[in-house]
């Protein structure tokens, strides 16, 4: 039982688009990602998503509609829901995930990262 400092975790890293792991939980993980620019469209088959702003602001365009999320404020995106994260400036998230997660989803690729770092 230790508690994380969210804005210390994000200070150790600066890299976009590459999530770091900061706990566990229930088969889930509690991941901080720093983004910026346009992300890739994608699904996941098996998991539900949550964004959750910390910093900034995120938009996640969906094929009907875009949302905007501002700081403290969070979006679950469902499973099998496609979907592409654009940040025009850099803002800080936390997602919780299931642990089989991978962040491109159906879309591997440049921004596909696999065995994530633990911070």
């Amino acid at each position: 039982m230790t508690k994380i400092n969210i804005k210390e975790k994000f200070s150790l890293f600066a890299e976009h688009w590459s999530p770091k792991i900061v706990g566990e939980l229930n088969g889930q993980q509690v991941k901080l990602a720093k983004l910026k620019g346009e992300f890739v469209w994608h699904q996941h088959e098996n998991e539900d998503e949550l964004f959750m702003v910390v910093k900034g602001s995120l938009t996640i365009e969906f094929r009907d509609k875009a949302v905007t999320i501002n700081e403290n404020e969070f979006i679950i995106v469902p499973k099998n829901v496609a979907h592409k994260p654009v940040a025009k400036e850099e803002v800080w998230v936390l997602l919780f995930e299931p642990a089989t997660t991978v962040n491109t989803g159906n879309a591997n690729g440049k921004f596909t990262k696999e065995n994530l770092e633990r911070i």
